[in-house]
């Protein structure tokens, strides 16, 4: 998810982290993993309207959060690396906009078509250096990054109660289901937003 550490996983549902055993004990966790999967999904289900449209808002306006701090930048500005080595404001943007197409967005995808689908991770550090992201557009990045996120709650938005409990497996992750995409999404962009007001604050 960011440049910090050899690898960083994106946020995880509640347990996702436990390793799967074939002992009785290991046993016994999955069955309560999949009872905290169906309560997760019930919890979501049974949030209130208020809750819901708070949770939209705050994926809705994480386009519009970029491009506020970001837009008005220069060139050298948007490669300048954050504290530790975290992503410049041009990583960030491309980093943003492959993860909510290559990552939600193909997730969402998959969730929907297939039954019990393996859903691979993203390594955002590694496609950052692969694609070398300070070599490219920042507003471009930004403007990717909207479309993808508008097609992703569109889609989200559209679903039954039926679907909103269809699982898979997520590399590094665990058992995922389409309810837990939106909180995942949520979480990924208070992390982002938390390194973009740093690198905001160390620049002044």
């Amino acid at each position: 998810m960011d440049r910090r550490g050899p690898r960083v996983l994106e946020a995880q549902p509640h347990g996702a982290s436990e390793r799967r055993t074939v002992t009785s004990d290991g046993l016994q966790r999955q069955a309560k993993r999949e009872q905290d999967r169906t309560e997760t999904a019930m919890k979501y289900l049974m949030m209130t309207r208020a809750d819901r449209e708070s949770l939209w808002r705050s994926l809705d306006a994480m386009p519009g959060f970029l491009a506020e701090r970001f837009a008005p930048l220069s060139g050298p500005e948007a490669t300048r690396p954050g504290l530790d080595g975290a992503f410049s404001p041009v990583e960030q943007c491309w980093h943003l906009a492959d993860l909510e197409r290559e990552g939600f967005g193909a997730r969402i995808r998959r969730l929907l078509a297939d039954e019990n689908p393996y859903l691979a991770d993203f390594d955002g550090a590694q496609v950052a250096r692969e694609r070398d992201y300070r070599a490219r557009s920042l507003p471009e990045g930004i403007r990717l990054f909207r479309e993808a996120r508008a097609d992703n709650l569109a889609r989200l938005r559209s679903l039954d109660a039926a679907q909103w409990s269809r699982a898979g497996t997520q590399e590094g992750v665990g058992r995922v289901a389409l309810c837990d995409i939106p909180h995942m999404m949520a979480e990924h962009d208070d992390t982002h937003r938390a390194e973009i007001d740093a690198w905001r604050g160390r620049a002044g």
